[in-house]
């Protein structure tokens, strides 16, 4: 057998941490660029990564009563202009359809100028607009209500500066809106569904997570509160991961939504919206991945195990290939997705480094001496402590070894989740002057400031001038460290502050 052609290695985290994040996308064939500026090609191995988040979230939502429907992508232009705060939020990243059909012109293909629409149509950006003029149609009484939406699909946002996964001009992602008969039973709903995504990101992505409110200034265009859970990645800078929008009754005025209450007056309606979007895959890899690779937590694995047979002539590739055939048998009965790489012309050591760029937690090594000793060589992708190797390969009686699998996931799973919030604690500090702020963030080990804060939107804009710092959130009080309940003076304006919140630098 021939080596496969040498692959580039992946940029070590502490020399460029930019083109490290590049170079495990490309290794792990998660996305390329597009021939569209700013736009993506999410490769197999990346959607099947989507994919297993969308029935995480979708068993979610459905067990919390919403159902999914379809809505257009086009928007006309003056829906959007009914809820003036929530268009002027949007207005420099739409695109906008003007004509409706091209012709040949001189043996090119142009624009035809006479099929221009009256009105034009913009790419969603996000839907509330396009969604509530259908809710009028569809909610007359109380009978109507709650009505629980969720719909999976991609959005437009002409961004500037774009990169893989984290910010592209179309992205994939989900968006629920609902429709609530009281502002309580929307705001409970706001609540419970950010609940939903920290517990996705926590149990299922293992990235530990803060929830909070956003700052005034950072609220969601056309929303009265925008909750959010943020995260922290491995160059200690935050990236918000999911949102919860309570929306009042400014939608539902904007569309003349109302309906008929038990007492027989008419309201209009209070809405939520929420979403996670394909910037999830970015979390992942940021959070969990190492200078070899992706590293994948094993419930969002598209591949669970990869079993890599190791002979050196016929009549050990015979041998070998019955017994990992075998394995692998026995594996998809325990309800895992296994993987055998038995391609001809590429040396197990290619297979080995291919696999673990790929994210799949668990190899397992079939050769001629395992035969003989009825044994299996098990190879975790990744340990507790990055520098602990040895604790990576085991030697295990056949059946020990394929009974050990499923309790390893677990245990990989849980360890990834540790992992990381023992790095996020690590990297964050309680900071009580400016001082101390600005010698913090001219470090390299800065990750989440604990402050206190009283200033304004305009405060926020000058700290962000000043160190490329924002408010991520203001912590719900059961996320707040012990040591950073007390109240204090804001670090800005000295004005009293009640609680602390999390600045930091994000993506």
């Amino acid at each position: 057998m021939s080596q496969a052609p040498d692959q580039p290695a992946v940029t070590p985290r502490a020399q460029d941490y930019a083109q490290w994040y590049l170079d495990v996308i490309q290794r792990a064939d998660l996305a390329e660029h597009s021939p569209v500026r700013g736009c993506m090609v999410i490769k197999p191995h990346g959607y099947a990564i989507w994919e297993k988040m969308q029935r995480e979230l979708d068993d979610r939502f459905k067990a919390t009563g919403h159902v999914n429907a379809y809505f257009p992508l086009f928007i006309p232009l003056s829906f959007l202009a009914k809820e003036e705060q929530h268009a002027a939020g949007f207005a420099k990243e739409c695109a906008v359809v003007t004509h409706h059909r091209l012709k040949s012109m001189d043996g090119e293909v142009v624009v035809d100028p006479a099929s221009k629409l009256e009105e034009p149509l913009v790419i969603r950006p996000t839907s509330e607009t396009i969604i509530w003029a259908q809710y009028k149609n569809w909610i007359q009484s109380y009978r109507d209500l709650p009505l629980l939406i969720n719909q999976w699909a991609n959005v437009v946002r002409w961004e500037m500066r774009t990169r893989l996964f984290l910010r592209t001009a179309e992205f994939l992602w989900q968006e629920g809106h609902t429709a609530h008969a009281t502002e309580a039973e929307a705001l409970e709903e706001t609540y419970r569904m950010l609940d939903v995504y920290a517990d996705f990101a926590e149990n299922v992505a293992a990235v530990p997570v803060v929830k909070g409110r956003k700052t005034p200034g950072e609220r969601f265009a056309g929303a009265l509160e925008t909750l959010c859970i943020e995260g922290m990645m491995q160059d200690g800078k935050a990236l918000q991961m999911g949102t919860s929008h309570y929306l009042g009754q400014n939608f539902a005025k904007g569309a003349d939504v109302t309906f008929l209450t038990k007492e027989g007056k008419r309201e209009y309606v209070y809405a939520t919206s929420w979403g996670v979007s394909t910037r999830l895959i970015g979390a992942l890899i940021m959070t969990h991945s190492d200078d070899t690779g992706l590293v994948l937590p094993p419930k969002l694995a598209p591949i669970h195990v990869v079993i890599v047979p190791i002979f050196k002539n016929d009549a050990e590739k015979a041998r070998v290939l019955e017994e990992a055939d075998k394995v692998l048998a026995e594996l998809k009965a325990q309800g895992l997705t296994v993987k055998l790489d038995d391609r001809d012309g590429i040396m197990p050591g290619a297979k080995y480094y291919e696999w673990e760029a790929k994210g799949v937690p668990v190899r397992i090594e079939v050769g001629p001496k395992d035969l003989e000793k009825g044994s299996l060589c098990v190879v975790r992708r990744f340990t507790l402590h990055e520098t602990d190797r040895k604790a990576r390969k085991q030697f295990l009686p056949r059946a020990e070894a394929l009974g050990a699998i499923r309790p390893l996931l677990d245990t990989m799973q849980r360890e990834l989740l540790e992992r990381a919030r023992q790095f996020r604690d690590a990297r964050s500090r309680v900071i009580n002057s400016l001082d101390e702020f600005e010698a913090y963030f001219a470090g390299k080990d800065a990750g989440f400031a604990w402050v206190h804060w009283a200033g304004t939107h305009e405060h926020e804009e000058e700290m962000a001038n000043r160190f490329e710092t924002t408010i991520r959130c203001l912590p719900f009080p059961d996320q707040i460290p012990a040591d950073a309940r007390d109240p204090g003076p804001c670090i800005l304006t000295g004005q009293p502050s009640p609680q602390r919140v999390i600045m930091a630098k994000a993506y």
